[in-house]
């Protein structure tokens, strides 16, 4: 079975860029920028959330490529 990840964003062949609108970061919101970060062995993921009040964000850093 073929299966492919599409980020929003890939900024310097590292970093992955998640962009969200919702009222909150959903936990699934993170697995799946955690598994970007494994599928691609890149080194950081972010994910930000415009849809709160104010901007929301988080870093993930893949330990496993390092």
């Amino acid at each position: 079975m073929d299966k492919y990840f599409i980020a929003d964003f890939l900024c310097f062949d590292k970093i992955i860029v998640e962009i969200k609108a919702t009222e909150f970061i959903h936990k699934n919101m993170e697995a799946q920028v955690i598994n970007y970060l494994k599928a691609t062995k890149s080194e950081v993921g972010l994910l930000i959330n415009f849809g709160e009040k104010s901007l929301k964000w988080k870093r993930f850093i893949n330990t496993a490529s390092v």
